[in-house]
């Protein structure tokens, strides 16, 4: 039985574990998709499982602000800004990049939930720890009590939220006598493949977790990830070896680069969508799943008959990228 530190019940879980039957007989593999872009409506996706362990360590704390950070179109920062307006604290978003003109998708419900804002271009974002520190101190003098949260929620106490949602997944398998090869989920900022390569380990499946790298290499990403989980272990002192836990990730389709897909991702997205009523975002669940796909075709994934795919949700990170989908304009009748 694993003990579990404080947590919030802020998602809805359990979420469905979902057959893509007619992409399956596609692809000739049963494909499996963990809806975790249904653990809410404006909070969607797999950062509010993090922040309910996460914004339970704030209050224990004392905290009346949260000060994270992301890009401009950061689902974690969204997440934190509705969940921190249901809570009644002050959230400070600190974004890499331009301000925009206009707002859309995460953007607009970040404003929405009254979240205060400053966008910083690279060169200086590059220093996020002196941001976060002139931030801190300006809310401490103020006289008030800050906590900061790092990207994603990527650290020993995000982790928490997918060991919690592998122990999710654990019962659904059992119970719907399903058995992968292995667990596929983007991976951006760590926390999330350091949650489930815990939670597997946890809860004794022997499951790779396959994590798509969405912006930088393998090398560093088997870095983070590591360290996500060195840092949980070292919190919670519990007696597990890290060290030996085996890292698997996918850097070959990241792309043009973070938040910038490929004209082939954007056809898996309509692809999806089109044929399952699955929807995939361009910057974290579409680049993994048309990697999954790809790898399926090369065939990296052979001898497997059933993959997790984990949907870590970004709608609303779409609708920034509208353009890209090439959609057609309805005609007048």
């Amino acid at each position: 039985m694993i003990r579990f530190p404080e947590k919030l019940n802020l998602a809805q879980t359990p979420t469905p574990l979902q057959l893509l039957s007619r992409l399956s007989a596609e692809v000739g593999k049963r494909i499996w998709v963990k809806r975790d872009d249904m653990t809410g409506c404006a909070i969607s996706g797999n950062k509010v499982r993090k922040l309910e362990f996460v914004l339970a360590q704030a209050l224990v704390e004392g905290a009346d602000t949260l000060i994270t950070c992301g890009g401009l179109q950061s689902n974690h920062c969204r997440a934190t800004a509705i969940l921190g307006a249901q809570l009644g604290l002050k959230v400070h978003l600190i974004l890499r990049g331009d301000p925009p003109t206009a707002l859309d998708g995460n953007l607009l419900l970040d404003s929405l939930a009254g979240a205060e804002i400053n966008c910083y271009p690279l060169s200086e974002y590059r220093n996020l720890p002196k941001l976060f520190d002139y931030w801190a101190k300006h809310y401490r003098q103020q006289g008030r009590t800050p906590f900061l949260i790092p990207t994603g929620a990527s650290d020993g106490i995000g982790c928490w939220g997918y060991i919690h949602g592998t122990t999710e997944l654990a019962e659904q398998l059992q119970s719907d006598g399903i058995n992968p090869d292995a667990i596929v989920c983007a991976t951006g900022s760590g926390g999330t493949q350091a949650g489930l390569t815990l939670g597997c380990e946890l809860n004794k499946l022997e499951i790779p977790v396959v994590g798509f790298a969405v912006c930088d290499d393998a090398g560093y990403f088997q870095h983070k990830v590591r360290e996500d989980m060195r840092d949980w272990q070292r919190r919670y002192q519990l007696p597990l070896d890290v060290e030996q836990l085996r890292l698997h990730v996918n850097d070959q389709y990241i792309g043009p680069g973070y938040a910038k897909a490929a004209p082939e991702v954007f056809a898996t997205i309509r692809r999806l969508a089109a044929l399952e009523g699955l929807l995939l975002d361009p910057v974290y669940s579409g680049k993994a799943f048309h990697g999954m796909l790809q790898e399926i075709e090369h065939g990296q994934f052979q001898g497997a008959r059933e993959l997790v795919f984990v949907h870590t949700g970004g709608l609303f990170g779409l609708f920034a990228q509208r353009d890209e989908l090439n959609l057609p304009l309805p005609s007048a009748s």
